[in-house]
């Protein structure tokens, strides 16, 4: 084992009194999204460390005070009114390295680390495991209650423990990756506001290669075959170049980037409701069509959302109401803010891309962002 690997990275332990000088009062909550919309906070406190955010959420609660857990703002649509409590910005920072024998490493990282820092940490270190979901947006705490995943991996796959505050009880406590409900782009913490995660811990290899390459687009890139491993850094540099092809690495001069990632997940369906869908796509574009399915269990099948959207009409750079929002240029899954958009322009063409894929092919689409005092 690399010498380097077993270096512990300190965990941030410094504590700084919550009091109510620190909250400030209507701040504006678009500048912290990546689609850059949504209306105020009427409270707002930057929670730097553990404690902080634990005595924050402690203190919220016990005064009955609406609170939402702000995080990269990366998977959040929030209404135009914005937020009528105190949002808590969860803005801890803490890594460490430890080794486990037999290669491999645990990764330990505090829940408001940035999650393409972490992963560009861990390829610098030689540990491989989370160089697949390099580039993607958002803090460390929000992968484990989406289950975040991307060409061929997910946390479930890499996730051994975090720690939570249970909101019912007060009480700090760790709960292991198997008892989260890990499935796809969900866990037993999405949609629930009862537990906060305050670290994350990842199982990590040593040596420098890449867990096996699944993802056949990526195999193809790195000139491999599907179940090869590559070095961690040729992966990660695969990786983002094939999400800056598709507009899914942050950059504030391109709008294709305004977005919230994937804003519809790809649909699983039974067997049985396959079926008739295949039918209704063969009556609409031909019985040849060769319609991308993949395996999601025994019974279900996961359908592509975006071949979905492409072939009920919806093409990339599609413009909704006013042409504020659009669909990306480079890729029919994110939706985007053009410029001067507002909430209800973006959920108006989400709308329109739901009702068409519905009415097309008889698949309901659901939104993978947490859409906060507005739905669809």
């Amino acid at each position: 084992m690399r010498r380097a690997m077993a270096r512990r990275l300190p965990l941030t332990v410094v504590t700084t009194p919550l009091s109510s000088a620190q909250a400030r009062a209507a701040v504006p909550l678009a500048d912290r999204t990546t689609l850059r919309l949504g209306g105020p906070a009427a409270r707002f406190f930057r929670a730097t460390s553990a404690s902080d955010l634990v005595d924050a959420v402690r203190a919220a609660d016990a005064d009955a005070e609406p609170l939402l857990l702000l995080g990269g703002g990366s998977n959040l649509v929030i209404s135009d009114e914005g937020f009528a409590g105190t949002v808590v910005q969860i803005a801890t920072t803490g890594r460490r390295a430890d080794p486990l024998g037999d290669g491999l490493v645990q990764f330990t990282v505090e829940a408001g680390e940035d999650w393409d820092d972490v992963v560009a940490e861990a390829v610098s270190q030689g540990l491989g495991g989370l160089e697949c979901l390099s580039g993607v947006p958002g803090l460390v705490g929000a992968t484990p209650v989406q289950n975040v995943g991307a060409y061929g991996v997910e946390i479930s796959q890499v996730l051994t423990s975090v720690d939570l505050l249970d909101r019912r009880s007060g009480r700090v406590h760790q709960r292991s990756a198997d008892s989260l409900g890990l499935d796809y782009r969900t866990s037993v913490l999405k949609g629930t506001d009862h537990a906060v995660v305050l670290r994350a811990r990842f199982q990590l290899t040593a040596g420098g290669q890449s867990a096996p390459i699944r993802y056949a687009e990526l195999a193809r890139v790195l000139g491999v075959e599907q179940g090869d491993r590559v070095p961690v850094d040729a992966a990660r540099s695969a990786v983002l170049e094939l999400r800056r092809g598709k507009g899914m690495v942050l950059d504030a001069a391109d709008h294709d980037t305004w977005s919230a990632g994937s804003f519809f997940t790809n649909p699983v369906l039974d067997d049985s409701t396959l079926a008739g869908v295949l039918i209704r796509i063969a009556e609409r574009l031909g019985s040849d069509v060769a319609v991308p399915a993949f395996a999601a269990g025994p019974g279900r099948q996961k359908l592509s959302a975006a071949w979905l959207i492409e072939r009920a009409g919806f093409t990339k750079g599609h413009r909704g109401p006013g042409g504020r929002v659009g669909l990306s240029t480079k890729h029919t899954l994110a939706l985007t803010n053009r410029g001067g958009a507002s909430t209800l322009d973006l959920l108006d063409l989400a709308r329109e891309v739901r009702d068409g894929v519905r009415l097309a092919f008889g698949v309901e689409l659901h939104p993978e962002p947490v859409l906060v005092g507005c739905s669809l």
